[in-house]
């Protein structure tokens, strides 16, 4: 099975080293002076484990003609971008661990339906200054077919994510999972930029906390609005969120700043990461889409839409 891996940011960086470490056949896009320094160095996984490994760096993706699967690993805003570099492949499979959940349907339009599968990245990890991947948290990535039932397709490929010492599982109900970390995804990032800390001290105190909660609460409308149910369970019981008093899940949040603050104290939202490093961040495909499509559907989303507002002003001022 070929994997061609598009961006070589933390998560696409883990992925590829640890697929290519075992054995596997794959190839990572990147570019410009990342591209250079990954063919120069190899590419060195730091934090849980610590390697480096060869492989195929890819800066010019017009070379490759065929992917197995194909894995979408850049920010949201480079996707028009990324995909149009891609077009043309021949693909078995694709998916997206991006942020957000306009993903799908992007590559859908780019490849087709019927190779688009859902998917959710819940690693951990930044992009250090001399390059390496810093792999801190070794959460799933999660894949399922967006229809439902879980697929041969989809077994093959956690099959060899698994064997390649990568926590991988299949889901029967991938837009429950993607939606689930999208409204966990949108607290978080939000109070990262805002209070540019680590997440679990901003997830520890209890106001910061309260502002999380709501943005979370707000966001779980959209869902709910559309059908699709949140998942229980942790690192957030996201379903417990939408129905528990606010005040229980400050609490709730609480507990979870507590003990992240033992297992990654060091751990800075992907989102936070960009600002730290002067870069645009995801602000109009996160925020936006929010704000967008609770209009459209005339829910009200205050918390979010304030945030966002202060957000598009940190971004340009990134510029």
């Amino acid at each position: 099975m070929r994997f061609v891996v598009l961006g070589a940011g933390a998560l696409g960086t883990v992925i590829a080293a640890y697929l290519a470490r075992a054995g596997k056949d794959v190839a990572l896009i990147a570019r410009g002076p990342r591209a250079e320094q990954l063919a120069q160095k190899g590419v060195t996984i730091t934090g849980l484990e610590n390697f480096t490994v060869e492989m195929e760096i890819v800066d010019q993706p017009g070379t490759l003609s065929s992917a197995d699967v194909l894995i979408l690993a850049t920010k949201t805003h480079d996707t028009a971008a990324a995909v149009d570099a891609v077009r043309h492949l021949k693909l078995g499979s694709v998916f997206s661990i991006q942020n957000g959940v306009m993903k799908n349907a992007q590559l859908a339009q780019a490849f087709g339906n019927d190779k688009v599968l859902g998917a959710v990245g819940m690693l951990g990890g930044s992009v250090q200054a001399d390059g390496a991947a810093n792999f801190m948290m070794a959460n799933p990535v999660i894949v399922g077919e967006l229809s439902g039932p879980i697929s041969p397709r989809v077994e093959d490929i956690i099959e060899t994510l698994t064997a390649a010492k990568l926590p991988a599982v299949a889901s029967d109900n991938i837009l429950s999972e993607e939606w689930s970390k999208f409204v966990g995804w949108l607290g978080l990032s939000a109070l990262s930029v805002l209070t540019r800390v680590e997440t679990w001290k901003f997830l520890a105190d209890e106001d910061t906390a309260r502002v999380a909660a709501r943005i979370m609460r707000e966001t779980a409308q959209l869902p709910r609005h559309l059908g699709i149910p949140l998942k229980a369970g942790p690192p957030f019981d996201l379903e417990a969120v939408t129905s528990m008093s606010e005040d229980d899940v400050v609490a709730l949040l609480n507990k979870r700043g507590q003990a992240q603050s033992k297992t990654a104290p060091a751990f800075r939202q992907s989102m936070l990461q960009d600002v730290d490093k002067g870069k645009q961040f995801e602000v109009e495909e996160t925020f936006g889409y929010t704000v967008r499509e609770a209009k459209n559907f005339s829910l009200s989303v205050p918390t979010v839409e304030t945030c966002y507002r202060v957000l598009v002003g940190l971004n340009r001022m990134q510029t």
